[in-house]
């Protein structure tokens, strides 16, 4: 009779277990929701479900955020932003105005409006049961950071990495205030995360951007098919660290096909000569 037991409860038991896993992931998981403004920009709501706790990334436009923020309900939430530029950090003296309770974090060297928490390399702090971790990328600004952020209850789900104006898909952000060296450090930074992590950049220039990687390298069968499969596609955001390694010119400036196209054999002096073909693409 036990093994005849057994034998007819394994199953039902087996997939008793699979929908409690399936459920923590459900409850662990973390969400971004993608907010297009002005004509190009992004910001990003991220979400921890199981807490229902949040953040937004660079909610330049604080209108067009909130109206999606406010009917998640969510039990609290807080500000990240990449650098100082109007078109990110534009919001942030209003929404402390309307909820000066709410936190603003932002890059330690640079001029965020309404800062309340500034921070730096290294430095980690918590969405709900979401942890993120500050990477300095000073070069477009002084003081820009990114965002690296991941669910410790789900090790295995890939991490979300806010960029804002250092890293586009298939592109970098200009050097307004750093050099090529500040840039290369960064995506070394970049590098060393896992490829499935999943890119959130603060603009939609993917397209372009792909014409120039083409013009540069015009063999990368990757950057080509990106292109032809973003023909009819408004948003490319997502990408990963290891599709942009595939398709990004300056995140592979350190390989033959760039470095003969710059003619040099440096990588740095590469990436410089990439950003200034880019400049007057």
């Amino acid at each position: 009779f036990f093994r005849f037991f057994c034998k007819c409860c394994a199953g039902p038991v087996r997939e008793a277990f699979e929908m409690i896993r399936a459920a923590r992931r459900l409850l662990a998981k973390m969400r971004v929701i993608t907010v297009p403004f002005f004509q190009d920009n992004y910001a990003f709501i991220v979400v921890d479900e199981a807490t229902k706790q949040g953040a937004v990334v660079d909610p330049a436009d604080p209108q067009a955020v909130l109206s999606q923020l406010t009917p998640m309900g969510l039990s609290g939430w807080s500000v990240l932003t990449t650098h100082h530029h109007g078109d990110h950090s534009g919001g942030n003296a209003e929404i402390h105005e309307l909820f000066p309770d709410v936190p603003i974090y932002g890059g330690r060297r640079d001029p965020i409006p309404a800062l309340t928490h500034p921070v730096d390399e290294g430095q980690e702090f918590s969405i709900g049961g979401l942890r993120v971790k500050v990477l300095n990328s000073p070069c477009h600004t002084q003081g820009h950071v990114l965002y690296y952020v991941t669910d410790p209850a789900n090790p295995r789900e890939p991490g979300a990495l806010f960029t804002g104006d250092t890293l586009f898909v298939a592109g970098c952000g200009r050097f307004f205030e750093g050099t090529a060296k500040d840039m290369y450090e960064a995506f070394r930074k970049i590098r060393a995360l896992p490829p499935e992590t999943k890119v959130y950049c603060g603009h939609e220039y993917t397209k372009s951007n792909l014409r120039f990687a083409l013009s540069v390298e015009p063999d990368n069968s990757d950057a080509r098919g990106k292109l032809d499969e973003l023909q009819n596609v408004a948003i490319s955001v997502p990408s990963t660290v290891g599709q942009e390694l595939r398709i990004n010119p300056f995140m592979r400036c350190d390989l033959k096909p760039l470095l003969n196209a710059t003619r040099t054999s440096d990588p740095v002096q590469c990436l410089a000569s990439l950003r200034e073909l880019k400049n007057r693409f």
